[in-house]
């Protein structure tokens, strides 16, 4: 079975979200241990959330790749 440009470009879309996901994760991570001031841990703060953003955007992007398969093995959604 070839695959599909759609279920091509939903995979694609959920390996780059959690590549994000990842890069937040390590932001959030190297910023943890710098934490000796109030403008670091300011910046800690809004790594975190960012890092949470990151997850959403991953696990939508998981959602989507899963329904493109869902599709393209059982024909529907």
């Amino acid at each position: 079975m070839a695959i599909d440009a759609g279920l091509a470009q939903s995979q694609l879309a959920y390996q780059a979200a959690v590549e994000r996901w990842i890069s937040a994760i390590r932001t959030e991570e190297r910023l943890a241990s710098a934490t000796d001031s109030i403008p670091q841990v300011d910046q800690w703060e809004r790594a975190h959330f960012q890092e949470e953003e990151a997850r959403a955007r991953a696990l939508t992007a998981k959602k989507n790749y899963e329904s493109a398969l869902r599709q393209r093995f059982f024909q529907f959604r």
